[in-house]
This record gives C-alpha cells, sequence and structure tokens, in this order.
C-alpha cells in the first residue's frame, strides 16, 4: 500500500503539471508557426481582457511551483525575473523550474504538513499550514494557471485534447471479467 505523503501530494503532481505544460507550449508553438503567427501575438493572448495573457499564466505556475517547494521546505523560493519574451524562453523556465523542484527531496518536506505557512501577497498575509498550503492553494493555484494556458491555446486554434492536458497515461485495454 502506498502511503500520500506532504511531499508526494504536491511536488509530483505539481511537476508533472510543469513538464505537461511545456509540451502544450511546443504544441501552440509549432500550429501558430505553421500558421506565420508571432509569437509574441499569441504569448500575448488572453481568454479575457481582465486576465492576465498566455506568457504571464506560465510565470505564475512557474512562481506558484517553486514557492511551494521552497516554503514546504522551510526555504526561500528562488526569484525568476519573469523577463521571458519567447517560447524558448518560457521552456527555459519551466526547465529551471522543474529543475529547482528535482532539487528539493521529499525528507526536506514530509513530516511539515503542520509548519506554518504565511504567504504574503500585497498587503495581505494568507496563514495556511503545510497540508492546507498544498491542498487549498498550491496544487489548486498551479493548475488553473496551467489549465488557462491550455484554455488560451484551444481558444486560439491549437489541436489539443484532454490527453495533451493530462499527459502520458498508462493506458490499456480492458480486461474481460
Amino acid at each position: 500500500m502506498t502511503t500520500t505523503t506532504l511531499y508526494s501530494a504536491s511536488i509530483p503532481v505539481i511537476r508533472r503539471s510543469l513538464a505537461n505544460l511545456s509540451i502544450v507550449l511546443d504544441k501552440g508553438a509549432a500550429h501558430f508557426g505553421e500558421k506565420s503567427v508571432t509569437e509574441a501575438e499569441w504569448l500575448g493572448a488572453r481568454l479575457a481582457d481582465d486576465m492576465h495573457p498566455l506568457l504571464r499564466q506560465i510565470q505564475i505556475a512557474s512562481d506558484g511551483a517553486k514557492g511551494a517547494a521552497a516554503r514546504l521546505s522551510d526555504q526561500t523560493p528562488p526569484s525568476f525575473a519573469d523577463d521571458e519574451t519567447s517560447v524558448a524562453d518560457l521552456q527555459a523556465r519551466i526547465a529551471k523550474t522543474i529543475a529547482y523542484l528535482d532539487s528539493v527531496p521529499a525528507s526536506a518536506i514530509d513530516g511539515r504538513e503542520d509548519a506554518p505557512i504565511v504567504l504574503e501577497i500585497g498587503d495581505l498575509a494568507i496563514h495556511f499550514t503545510g497540508a492546507t498550503y498544498v491542498r487549498d492553494f498550491v496544487v489548486p493555484n498551479v493548475l488553473f494557471h496551467t489549465t488557462t494556458t491550455y484554455a488560451i491555446l484551444r481558444h486560439l486554434g491549437v489541436p489539443l485534447g484532454k490527453r495533451d492536458f493530462l499527459g502520458d497515461l498508462d493506458i490499456r485495454p480492458r480486461v474481460a471479467a
């Protein structure tokens, strides 16, 4: 029987989402490359006027991911400049974020379910435990921004499906009972 730990409920989920985001971004780049649409045009696309553009969605997903690994392991989150302007820049950011996630061992996170975590956003301080931070903020937030990126690309006509978002699954033919 596999036990769910704070690490297994957070970092692998977030890492997989970022890896799939990278693949979805590549599919968008290929699609728009065939149609001669500039990167600036589609990376600046939004679902609604009051939402962040695609490029910023990826930056926020990255920030949430690296922030999670850092806060859960009682470290200071690494700072990235938010200066990406191209698919290559965004892919490098995703890769750097995944490398950071991979550098944080499970032993640094597991057992910190009740550790206090305070997330400061503007003039707000949001208080969590390690467990509520993962459950109520980190995983939903990263998934929100990766889903929004996927939705922007789908809205722009990129031929993506649910399997692109979910990534590789262990799919097998059904066995008759």
